[in-house]
């Protein structure tokens, strides 16, 4: 059951996140922003969660990171109303941050949670995880289309926030009340001490030297998380206004081209776990990253909606499981501390993003700015290259 509660809690963070991006275009005429304007505006909810990551991982190894993970996912659920009510990008923004850290919080525990499930299975099962984060995701975009031209952002905001709250209400206690997992006890090694006394997020016993020199490989983990959540972000905060302003899409239909890119990240990385064992992590890493370079390549430049469509599948199957990998590899490394050092990399892509596209956009294209997407991930396919020598050992698939 607690793998269950933990699963839930990933599916709530996708879909609460995604409601809010399809509504981003709407919001923008609500607040008469420029898409400069816009991107800084939208910077609040990357730096809001980056600035809570840095402290995540302190607060998992204090009050433990099951209630860490309730808490932020109960000021996620409260906050994702408040963009309806805004009327300028400075008061946008504003909000944002508070969205930002209940967002950037629960990907963290949540994480920290999964990742100590994956030391207690012995399997890269890490990726299911991210895949039901995936489907919230895909499912929280097309029900945002369906009401897109039915609902105001206020009503529509205002029913997510209260599925969020009844949601962590209900799932809370299994999570809380779970039992700890444990690892499967490992042979004994000479002078190697208690067998299974190193857990991955306990931060003590044995493994905790060898975490000590993991600094360099958990930092080459969070950049390849930083290229490849630079990419989601974008696809969260551009694809609709791509859709729609470069190609002429109608608002449900640019808001299912951001659910076009979920489903295929959820069916990625529910075969996630099968593609690790069998190719292993660096050929996801590698693989991946090429074939999501090529995606975007196709979704910003194509002339026609389906073609930018199809790009968005393939990038969405590229950038499956990178992020879920190299976060489950900085949290073996380094447990928790691991968790939040690699995803504040990774949402520093999302701190990165928003602005960048926004400013590129406004000075040369909508098109030119989402090929910086493609450039990222071609850079995180040639870091999970190197990654092979930073220390970072293949699963097993036992």
């Amino acid at each position: 059951m607690l793998r269950v509660a933990v699963t839930l809690f990933f599916g709530l963070d996708g879909f609460v996140f995604a409601g809010w991006v399809v509504r981003i275009p709407a919001v923008k005429a609500q607040t008469n922003a420029s898409a400069s304007a816009l991107g800084l505006a939208l910077l609040g909810v990357s730096a809001g969660a980056v600035v809570t990551m840095v402290v995540t991982g302190r607060l998992c190894r204090i009050f433990g990171a099951r209630p860490v993970t309730v808490g932020c996912a109960t000021l996620l659920s409260l906050s994702v109303a408040l963009p309806a009510h805004t009327h300028s990008a400075l008061s946008l923004g504003l909000v944002l941050v508070v969205f930002g850290i209940g967002y950037g919080g629960q990907n963290v525990a949540m994480n920290a949670v999964a990742v100590d499930l994956v030391a207690a299975l012995r399997r890269p099962v890490i990726s299911s995880f991210h895949a039901v984060y995936s489907l919230g995701g895909m499912l929280g975009a097309a029900l945002g289309g369906l009401v897109a031209s039915r609902l105001s952002p206020a009503v529509h905001l205002g029913a997510l926030a209260a599925v969020g709250l009844v949601t962590t209400a209900v799932v809370a206690p299994f999570l809380l009340r779970g039992p700890e997992p444990t690892p499967p006890e490992p042979a004994r090694q000479p002078g190697s001490g208690t067998p299974g006394a190193a857990r991955t997020g306990s931060g003590r016993g044995p493994g905790t030297a060898a975490r000590a020199g993991a600094g360099g490989a958990v930092a080459l983990f969070g950049v390849i998380a930083c290229c490849t959540a630079y990419g989601e972000g974008s696809m969260a905060d551009w694809s609709a206004l791509h859709l729609s302003q470069d190609l002429g899409a109608a608002p449900g239909v640019a808001a299912l081209g951001y659910s076009a890119f979920a489903l295929a990240m959820t069916l990625g990385r529910l075969s996630g776990t099968a593609v690790q064992e069998r190719f292993g992590q660096t050929g996801v890493l590698v693989v991946g990253g090429l074939t999501a370079a090529a995606g975007m390549l196709v979704g910003a430049l194509a002339p026609t909606t389906w073609l930018v469509f199809a790009g968005f599948v393939v990038m969405g199957l590229g950038l499956a499981n990178i992020f879920p990998v190299a976060i489950g590899r900085a949290g073996a490394l380094a447990g928790p501390n691991g968790v939040a050092l690699a995803s504040t990399f990774g949402y520093g892509g999302m701190l990165i993003g928003p602005p960048a596209i926004g400013f590129l956009a406004d000075w040369l294209s909508m098109p030119v700015a989402l090929t910086t997407v493609s450039l990222l991930a071609a850079l995180a396919a040639l870091l999970g290259h190197v990654a092979r020598g930073a220390g970072a050992r293949e699963p097993s698939g036992t």
